[in-house]
């Protein structure tokens, strides 16, 4: 249980690394690839907490929130390459 629980607050510590690339970020590009990192870190931090609480109905969420998650990315990764024409 320690070794999740240290997990979880490393997950923690990346997530406020991605919060300030999201603000300081000085391109959407930039912007981008920190928030679809974000929700990686976020994913992960669900799929760890699933194992630690013995919970797994949560990783049907996780599951569902890594295609939501890719379709996003396609979705961002279009919107960025058009405002750089």
């Amino acid at each position: 249980m320690i070794l999740l629980d240290s997990v979880l607050v490393v997950l923690a510590g990346s997530m406020a690394v991605v919060i300030v690339r999201l603000v300081v970020g000085p391109t959407d590009a930039d912007r981008a690839a920190a928030l679809d990192l974000g929700f990686f870190v976020f994913l992960a931090a669900l799929a760890v907490l699933a194992a630690r609480l013995h919970a797994p109905d949560l990783l049907d969420l996780v599951l569902t929130g890594t295609l939501v998650s890719f379709l996003a990315t396609v979705a961002m990764a279009r919107l960025v390459h058009r405002r750089q024409r």
